[in-house]
């Protein structure tokens, strides 16, 4: 049971060692019954699973599980897309949704993430429910014969895959993409993303980049990051593309290249969505962010009279935000964002696409937009570190700074110090920030000021202080 632990965003473990069927027959009966509990033992649930090596087999254990303890599945024929299962489970009135991924973990990993009613993730609350439930389990009789479970109507299956294309292409202007002629690789890392932008836009307007079934993923995880996207970057260059996307293995975080081969970060992509959803399309709502987000988002609510919340990170913290308040853009630092009128859910597709529509609408390429926000905002730099360390060592750093803090950071007086999710201390045009990770020998280093240089020289120095290169300022 030690090896079962939920994290920011679901169960991870690696296949054939903590995920195994036995594992993940624990977790599904501990969600099941938590379900039941939600329901008065009439609940539903939809099940789907990504490209993952043997996801569609763990989607269908899965559904067993859920079956025979008197939960109803509809369960997805093909792989799919987590936020399709976030928008169907809402959509559909189901209790929860269940999806068979580890998300942007190396490919040796599979996963198991909860979503709730609201079409959203499950909140702290829910997980931590569930997790009280796999010590009280008593032994159970093994799932029934799927077969069985299929004839009696408790699973059904169904294409979700399509119905999200469909969802998409309401939700967007793809016509306007297509009259426009706008060219776009998108590169979808092996994941569940593969043929939605071809499908919605059409062959000849699509470069795809790594869409075929390989569970191995030539061994790079899928995540949407500056260094795992040189593919995408040349292929926006060679094939003269508009613009590059790519997705996830489950297709919620977005990463994005502009025309010119040049990644663009996160905090961009959220600060044009406010932009365009506020300025061109008369949005009003919140804006809610994670710690480790670009102030910029401070200055665009400033000026456009919108409420910045900023909350930890991890999405499980906007997404209820959005259920309980009117919030016009939710997204984080690491590639996840959600926007109003979609799902209370990260999209990386839908958010892609919309960037998309947004420079066919405004007539402009993205770099441009991007150099757009920067004349009017200002200038902002992030770095990162996640810098491997001992455990000893991470928890002398929490304490130092705990206790004592830092007065000074590369030289620069510290002008305020924040403790919402790790120690953030800023300086007068940044900040630098030390997050530890709840489960490895790491410290997150983070950074934000206004040149790429001074940002870079920031996580320097904090990298620098955790290997005891620079005394404690």
């Amino acid at each position: 049971m030690s090896e079962i632990k939920f994290g920011t965003d679901g169960w991870r473990a690696v296949i054939a060692d903590g995920y195994t069927f036995e594992n993940l027959e624990t977790v599904a009966r501990a969600t099941a019954a938590w379900v039941g509990k939600q329901t008065d033992g009439d609940g539903s649930v939809v099940v789907a699973h990504d490209t993952r090596f043997q996801g569609e087999a763990f989607a269908r254990f899965v559904a067993r599980v859920f079956a025979s303890n008197g939960v109803r599945v509809r369960l997805a024929d093909g792989f799919a897309t987590t936020p399709a299962v976030s928008w169907k489970t809402a959509d559909g009135g189901h209790t929860a949704g269940i999806v068979i991924t580890a998300s942007h973990n190396p490919p040796a990993y599979n996963g198991f993430k909860i979503k709730a009613h609201f079409g959203g993730p499950a909140t702290p609350d829910m997980i931590a429910a569930v997790e009280a439930g796999m010590g009280s389990l008593g032994e159970a009789a093994p799932p029934r014969p799927y077969d069985d479970l299929v004839g009696e109507g408790l699973i059904e299956t169904f294409d979700l895959q399509t119905e999200y294309v469909d969802l998409l292409r309401e939700r967007i202007d793809v016509d306007a993409i297509k009259e426009a002629g706008t060219k776009v690789a998108y590169d979808a890392m092996y994941g569940a993303g593969q043929g939605v932008v071809t499908e919605l836009l059409g062959k000849t307007r699509v470069v795809e980049l790594h869409h075929e079934l390989n569970p191995g993923m030539h061994g790079q995880a899928p995540e949407p990051i500056e260094k795992n996207l040189d593919g995408l970057l040349k292929a926006v260059i060679d094939k003269n593309a508009a613009a590059g996307l790519a997705t996830d293995g489950d297709a919620d975080r977005i990463g994005l290249v502009d025309e010119e081969g040049t990644f663009v970060d996160s905090h961009s992509i959220l600060a044009l969505l406010v932009k365009y959803l506020h300025e061109e399309k008369g949005l009003k709502g919140d804006v809610v962010k994670t710690f480790s987000t670009t102030d910029m988002l401070d200055k665009m609510g400033q000026k456009y009279g919108l409420t910045v919340q900023t909350t930890p990170i991890g999405f499980k913290y906007i997404g209820p935000k959005m259920v309980e308040g009117d919030v016009l853009v939710g997204g984080e630092e690491s590639g996840g964002m959600a926007v109003k009128g979609h799902i209370y859910e990260r999209d990386g597709l839908y958010i892609g696409l919309t960037v998309i529509e947004m420079m066919v609408k405004r007539e402009r390429t993205l770099s441009g937009l991007v150099r757009e926000l920067s004349d009017e905002f200002g200038p902002h730099f992030q770095a990162r570190n996640d810098l491997h360390t001992t455990d000893a060592r991470k928890q002398a750093v929490l304490k130092e700074l705990a206790e004592d803090g830092l007065k000074t950071v590369d030289g620069q007086p510290v002008v305020k110090t924040e403790t919402l999710d790790g120690f953030k201390f800023r300086v007068e045009n940044g900040w630098l920030l030390f997050r530890p990770s709840g489960t490895e020998p790491v410290l997150r280093v983070y950074s934000e000021a206004d040149s790429q240089e001074a940002a870079d020289a920031l996580v320097a120095w904090g990298v620098a202080y955790v290997n005891e290169e620079v005394p404690a300022e």
